[in-house]
């Protein structure tokens, strides 16, 4: 199976496509980036790029949202007037990565009693929901409140699966998994600060592995982020990587 970033479940609707690009929005969640931007079929020229920048912002003002996001083609550098651009107007760039992996190629983990792998049901639903707005805290409330509404909507979606991890009956770390025909996908993995080195990420995705053994597992990481290390020594395979950009203005 040839994996590709079209593999990778996107939240949000498209509500614009020309030859260039695709507008993704996702009125539910204004405040999520990744649910929120133009992602370009082709690579743009300089002036490409700030005709849908005009377009994205003037959309965004509409809607109260004081972002820009785009996503470029895969496995292709933005053009350097175009970063030079950006860098000079006060845009995060970054890239993604894109990786698969075969469960019965992921490592033998070490069982450890006090760590115990729950899918979400009604009756731990409550505790993964505190979880979760504990951890989203940071980027504020307004996001976590919004998120909690997502994390709802997905537990009602039979294409996803909610996971959460209890380290001596404490939740310490959780991952959902986006459920298709032939893949599993890994999103939103993450471990409270005050259980990491546990080995609790490695168990919930172990938990994954065995649970989705006849899938391919796909996720994407953040390229300049230490998990992704994490992932090729866990025998994850690289299929490629995306740059993105985005801008948040004051006013």
């Amino acid at each position: 199976m040839n994996i590709t970033f079209e593999n990778i479940n996107i939240l949000g609707h498209v509500v614009f496509e020309s030859h260039q690009y695709k507008h993704i929005h996702y009125p539910e969640m204004l405040l999520r980036y990744d649910s929120n931007f133009i992602e370009f079929k082709k690579s743009p020229s300089l002036t490409e790029f700030k005709s849908a920048e005009n377009y994205l912002r003037n959309y965004h003002l509409k809607n109260g949202q004081k972002h820009v996001k785009f996503y470029f083609p895969a496995n292709e550098k933005p053009a350097v007037e175009i970063l030079d651009y950006m860098n000079q107007s006060g845009y995060a760039i970054g890239f993604l990565e894109l990786y698969t992996i075969q469960p019965h190629q992921f490592p033998f983990v070490i069982n450890n009693p006090d760590i115990v792998i729950d899918v979400v049901t009604d009756k731990n639903f409550e505790a993964y929901l505190e979880f979760q707005y504990q951890q989203d805290l940071e980027f504020g409330s307004e996001f976590a409140n919004q998120k909690i509404e997502l994390h709802k909507r997905n537990f009602e979606d039979k294409n996803i699966l909610q996971l959460i991890a209890l380290y001596k009956g404490n939740p310490a770390g959780s991952v959902d998994v986006i459920i298709s025909k032939e893949t599993a996908e890994i999103d939103g993995l993450v471990v409270d600060e005050n259980f990491q080195k546990k080995g609790i990420g490695s168990r919930l995705q172990k938990f994954v592995m065995e649970e989705f053994h006849d899938k391919t597992i796909i996720l994407v990481a953040d390229g300049e982020d230490t998990p992704r290390e994490m992932y090729r020594r866990q025998n994850y395979q690289n299929h490629g990587y995306k740059y993105h950009a985005d801008k948040v203005y004051e006013n």
